[in-house]
């Protein structure tokens, strides 16, 4: 399986369908990865670790595309956003995002963005067991209504086989989202780049691809590694 999907990581390559090709080297490095380790033959895991150590020398390069999002667009829900990174074998998420907090502000429903991007996550393609959410404390009396916010979402993610580990900073400032196959989500809103809907039965309210955005910019980044949080 590895070996196929190498083959049709240098077909994408030559097709000059780059973002294609550094996603199917990956996931063919990671199984001849998986069968290097699960082999005794040691004639079959030096041909395993030849072979790993020439597609990672043609997959080395770091893609970077960047999805500039104007404002009232519509289209740009979490789905549409990240589907197309959200692979089968992604299996761990990190968010890094300030304010997953204020669930009633004038302008944002943080919490609830969060449960949806938790959502989709849920619904796969990619089989999530861990969350890793690194935010800051809400001020005041908006902390307790934050932790029994996070606490439902971490019991409700646990009845679907999911992990929310949460963890707090008061010097965190950057926002990006990663996923345990290399890829890196910045956006320059985080998860709070949609406009408030303008009443709870108005069109865009339960279907983000039909909310209006606020103006910002996504930049999508494939490294071979991942930072945790």
């Amino acid at each position: 399986a590895g070996a196929e999907t190498l083959k049709r990581a240098v077909q994408l390559d030559v097709a000059s369908r780059f973002q294609e090709s550094l996603v199917c080297y990956q996931e063919g490095i990671d199984l001849l990865l998986q069968a290097m380790k699960a082999t005794t033959d040691e004639a079959k895991k030096h041909r395993y670790q030849q072979k790993i150590s020439e597609f990672t020398f043609l997959s080395d390069s770091k893609y970077h595309k960047q999805i500039r999002i104007e404002e009232n667009a519509t289209g740009f829900g979490y789905e549409k956003l990240f589907h197309e990174y959200l692979t089968e074998n992604v299996s761990e998420v990190w968010v890094e995002d300030p304010y997953i907090r204020q669930v009633h502000q004038a302008s944002r429903y943080l919490l609830y963005n969060f449960l949806r991007f938790c959502e989709m996550l849920v619904k796969g393609p990619c089989k999530v067991k861990t969350i890793h959410l690194l935010t800051s404390y809400d001020e005041g009396s908006g902390r307790s209504q934050q932790m029994s916010a996070l606490e439902e979402i971490k019991q409700s993610l646990r009845n679907y086989g999911v992990t929310l580990n949460i963890n707090f900073s008061s010097s965190i400032h950057d926002r990006e989202i990663r996923f345990n196959n290399g890829w890196m989500i910045k956006i320059g809103r985080g998860l709070d780049y949609f406009k408030k809907p303008k009443g709870l039965f108005s069109i865009g309210y339960c279907d983000f691809d039909l909310r209006p955005c606020r103006e910002t910019t996504v930049d999508v980044i494939l490294s071979k590694h991942t930072r945790k949080c």
